[in-house]
């Protein structure tokens, strides 16, 4: 926004100066030309065809500053970036505009100052104008430059003649115009009749300082980084950098020095044989310097220093800064003088109210001095009736003594009942204390209850799981119990191991079960139920081998496919397949929730054993000859 308000007042000269008839409008064609060259110089694309579009109603007719601005802003400000270009060309476009039409000193006289001074000065004129139109710069903001510019030429200001020209009537309404301020100048009076080279130096020197930004400048010198040998160099400080060039033309940058917050500046003794030194570190190297005398050295680390607050407080310029606290100092200097004005016409209204209540007073005067006789009067009356009502007053009197006796002892009455009700009050506060540690135990109480109850169910849980694991060994008891029928001895050995395991689980859930016993006896009726079936299953194999005989037709019976086993041992079917039906029998035992099915065949020397679990429906056949 700054820069685009310096654009502006540039501009605004220029778009004026093509108003030859002063009409407050330009041609299209003129506006045109100024559209084309302030893209040129502010480098960004010009687009011939967008003026005509933007006021293709207008014709060929001239366009005012409110009409031009929107085609303005929108196609050239709003697309100029920072950095991009130089403003010093837009500022010359802009003085090549204006200077011939309004710039015109007597070429006769010498005081005249040269072109580049009068352009340099119109810039200085631009940057410390006020931000209003037509653009003029206040009283205040010309004392300074010329103080700036007088201090450069090491010179006092002539402060008789800036008088005479701050007195006139147009300054004093509308302050200076650049032209005025270019008249001035050009009269002498404020140089003194200093030669134009001073002049144009101190004149270069504000400029620099004030428009190009530069803190301060001047030769030091400076240690090589890599060389480490001294050197001097012309230093220019900004502040955003710190430059270094060969000499003071500017022509070869040697470098340039970013000054940012993590930047500073240090004093350093004398070394080297090199007096009043200091140094400015960075994050990534430290220079070292050295000035010509300690008053330079204090300028130049006090302007570096400004230069690193300027880049921490965010501000670009520092004349930029100290141009807006004038402005507000002179608003504040405006502000007290209102209110000055203020207080003195209030100071004139309390006198002359004053005088008012004053001629007031007197009337009021002649008013008393004949209500006096009349207040005699009613004294005299008033004294009667004072008499009257002290009389009445007495009687009154009197009888506020006798109820003020009476209320006396009704206060005695309660007081004694407020001492009974703060004694009750007392005793229901205890009675509440009481109540609240009651309150408190029975919470605890239920908390405790709650842990306890949660540390059951972990209990209640863990019993659970040891019960799990109980039923899960216990499965696999009666599964090696199974395994018995066969081989007694591998399922006695097998059935005491699976004991011992058994016996250490209930160990374990001693304290969890207290029904191990019934578990024991009932491992020990299993293995009575065991020994029990072994000797019927002998019984029963007797009784079907006497009974077993072939099965006629409609008789019960089963089907069974000779296999290779039966083909070899066989030697009734002649080394053939063949289908017999037989005669079986059932044995059936009872013995932990598993049910034994056990056929007997006698046929060819054979016998033949199914087992059957019901639990997972598992059929075993088990083939053995008989001898």
């Amino acid at each position: 926004m700054e820069l685009r308000a310096e654009l502006l007042k540039s501009i605004w000269y220029g778009f004026t100066a093509l108003d030859l008839e002063k009409s407050g409008k330009v041609s299209k064609s003129q506006l045109k030309v100024l559209s084309h060259n302030l893209c040129t110089v502010l480098s960004i694309p010009h687009d011939p065809v967008a003026l005509e579009e933007h006021f293709r109603d207008d014709d060929d007719g001239p366009v005012s500053s409110q009409g031009y601005m929107p085609y303005l802003t929108k196609y050239i400000l709003d697309k100029v970036e920072e950095g991009a270009f130089n403003k010093e060309n837009v500022d010359e476009l802009c003085w090549t505009l204006t200077a011939k039409k309004n710039y015109r000193p007597d070429r006769s006289t010498t005081t005249v100052l040269p072109e580049k001074d009068a352009f340099r000065l119109w810039c200085l004129f631009n940057f410390l104008s006020e931000d209003k139109y037509p653009l003029v710069m206040v009283p205040d903001e010309v004392e300074y430059l010329l103080k700036k510019v007088c201090m450069a030429m090491s010179i006092e200001l002539n402060c008789v003649e800036l008088e005479d020209f701050t007195s006139q009537d147009v300054v004093q309404r509308n302050g200076f115009s650049v032209w005025g301020f270019l008249e001035m100048m050009n009269s002498g009076k404020i140089t003194r009749g200093m030669d134009k080279d001073i002049t144009s130096m101190a004149i270069e020197e504000i400029y620099r300082e004030i428009v190009g930004d530069v803190l301060k400048e001047g030769y030091l010198w400076k240690k090589g980084q890599l060389r480490r040998n001294w050197k001097e160099r012309w230093f220019t400080l900004r502040p955003s950098s710190l430059a270094y060039y060969s000499g003071e033309d500017r022509k070869e940058c040697h470098g340039n020095i970013t000054l940012d917050g993590n930047c500073c500046v240090e004093v350093l003794p004398d070394r080297d044989g090199k007096r009043c030194m200091f140094c400015l570190k960075t994050l990534s190297k430290t220079y070292e310097m050295s000035a010509s005398d300690t008053k330079q050295r204090q300028e130049w680390t006090t302007a570096i220093q400004t230069a690193i607050r300027l880049y921490v407080e965010g501000k670009t310029s520092l004349h930029k800064d100290l141009k807006l606290k004038r402005r507000e100092q002179r608003e504040q200097r405006e502000k007290r003088r209102l209110d000055k004005e203020e207080e003195l016409q209030r100071l004139r209204a309390l006198q002359e109210e004053r005088e008012h209540k004053l001629a007031e007073l007197e009337v009021l005067r002649e008013a008393q001095k004949q209500a006096q006789v009349l207040q005699e009067q009613d004294e005299q009356k008033r004294r009667e009736q004072h008499e009257q009502l002290h009389r009445t007053l007495e009687i009154q009197l009197r009888e506020a003594e006798e109820a003020r006796a009476s209320m006396q002892a009704e206060m005695v009455l309660k007081e004694e009942e407020a001492e009974r009700q703060k004694k009750r009050i007392h005793e229901l506060e205890e009675m509440q204390k009481h109540l609240k540690e009651a309150l408190q135990l029975e919470i605890k109480a239920r908390m405790d209850e709650e842990a306890f109850r949660y540390a059951q169910t972990g209990l209640l849980a863990e019993e659970e799981e040891k019960m799990k694991a109980l039923m899960a060994l216990q499965e696999e008891q009666e599964e090696y119990i199974v395994k018995t029928q066969r081989e007694k001895q591998e399922l006695k050995q097998e059935m005491e191991t699976k004991s011992r395991a058994l016996d250490e689980a209930q160990r374990q859930l001693e304290t969890v079960r207290a029904n191990r016993y019934r578990v024991d006896q009932d491992v020990v009726a299993a293995q009575r139920k065991l020994r029990q079936a072994s000797t019927n299953v002998k019984h029963w194999n007797v009784q079907m081998n006497r009974l077993m005989r072939p099965i006629g037709p409609g008789g019960m019976g089963i089907i069974l496919r000779p296999t290779a086993s039966q083909m070899f041992w066989g030697s009734g079917f002649g080394g053939k397949p063949e289908w017999r039906i037989w005669r079986f029998c059932f044995i059936l035992s009872n013995l932990s929730k598993t049910w034994f099915l056990q056929i007997a065949f006698h046929s060819f020397n054979y016998a033949l054993s199914f087992c059957y679990k019901n639990a997972r429906h598992v059929i075993t056949i088990h083939y053995r000859p008989s001898i």
